[in-house]
């Protein structure tokens, strides 16, 4: 279980997780040691899943990004989210209640590209019944 100390330690890395352990200790005024452990701890007890970065599409050449409900067979669900999380485009796979049982977020180059990508790739897949892609305009929160 997190405490408040585990919880300012995360909102600083999530803020920036290349942020140093000894930069975090002095803002917090603790050990190093002490922030290293208690990192160490939250990885381990999987709070912590990965530190990672976040690209901005645009600029690593995908300008064009979808945000795609697929409706499938429900004895297909988990076989069918699991080919989707296998797609190297598809950059998010859950399972969703709602209006789609399965959301994913595609990066493509172009709209040519989104098109080969939902035709090909996530049309190909057993047991897809529906799909429907959104275009994102504008990222306001990540």
């Amino acid at each position: 279980m997190v405490d408040q100390t585990d919880l300012k330690i995360l909102s600083l890395l999530e803020a920036d997780s290349s942020t140093p352990f000894t930069e975090i200790a002095r803002m917090l005024g603790l050990s190093e040691s002490t922030v290293r452990k208690r990192v160490a701890s939250m990885k381990e007890e999987g709070v912590i899943r990965k530190f990672t970065i976040i690209l901005e599409p645009s600029r690593v050449g995908y300008n064009t990004v979808a945000i795609v409900g697929i409706d499938v067979e429900p004895s297909k669900l988990l076989e069918a989210a699991q080919r989707l999380a296998e797609i190297p485009e598809t950059r998010y796979v859950a399972t969703s209640t709602g209006d789609h049982m399965i959301m994913t977020e595609i990066w493509a180059r172009d709209g040519r590209e989104l098109s080969r990508i939902i035709s090909e790739k996530i049309g190909g897949i057993d047991g897809i019944r529906r799909i429907c892609p959104s275009i994102v305009l504008e990222r306001f929160k990540y």
